[in-house]
């Protein structure tokens, strides 16, 4: 039996989300985002963006700068070029992250090269640090990976041959068929946020579809099960 909501979690649905539309860029903003401002919804703990966009063919974002910010990218659909000021370039695939560390201060494009849409996730998370020296990774799935339910790609420690993050956070990235089940277990005094990217599930009964968003800040035993096949989401379990 479905649910739609429960004391302990909270549902952000895709179509109360921010949206820009620049013509070259349709975008949509999980939290206050340039000219979207809703003061309920500004973060959530260290986690402050998730923008998700699509770039038209040949279009994309002029070389501009960022600072005291963790970004990372997670490519959907199509391809992005990146190019930045510590000599990376790069272009990236689907399922590939880029993690993008701006510290100090970073300046960066992001284009898409191709003759059709690209579609990705844009996400920044506030460093536990400032003025890092700024620093540039990815993560790319291999074999294991690519038909893993459950993989964790960004941790504070590198562990499990994730890419590192100045913030104690982990960040898992799930692949989904119809009726697979995985599971996370959030420990006392942190926070989950867990982004459909592509698809449907069911979070703990409560069925979510692309770009809707669920959120626990109570120690809590989750089930995750696919409702559509290629599902992907990503899960982020913060301090």
């Amino acid at each position: 039996m479905l649910t739609h909501e429960s004391s302990q979690t909270k549902v952000r649905r895709s179509h109360e989300r921010g949206h820009a539309n620049h013509g070259w860029l349709e975008s949509y903003h999980t939290f206050s985002f340039a000219d979207y401002y809703d003061p309920a919804h500004m973060g959530f703990r260290s986690l402050r963006v998730i923008n998700d966009d699509r770039v038209a063919a040949q279009g994309g974002f002029p070389t501009h700068p960022h600072r005291d910010m963790e970004i990372f990218t997670y490519v959907l659909e199509g391809a992005l070029a990146h190019q930045d000021s510590m000599g990376n370039q790069r272009i990236l695939k689907p399922g590939e992250i880029q993690l993008m560390r701006a510290g100090s201060g970073v300046q960066h494009s992001e284009k898409n090269p191709t003759g059709h849409t690209a579609h990705f996730l844009q996400i920044w998370i506030t460093p536990h640090t400032r003025n890092l020296e700024p620093a540039y990774t990815e993560w790319v799935p291999n074999t294991a990976t690519q038909s893993a339910a459950k993989t964790l790609v960004i941790s504070e420690d590198g562990r499990e041959d994730s890419a590192t993050i100045a913030q104690d956070a982990s960040i898992y990235l799930l692949k989904l068929q119809a009726g697979t089940l995985t599971q996370h277990t959030l420990t006392k005094g942190r926070g989950l946020w867990l982004h459909v990217a592509k698809g449907a599930l069911l979070f703990n009964g409560i069925l979510l579809n692309a770009g809707d968003a669920a959120s626990l800040e109570e120690p809590h035993s989750i089930d995750i099960i696919g409702h559509a096949n290629g599902t992907e989401a990503i899960l982020f379990d913060l301090n």
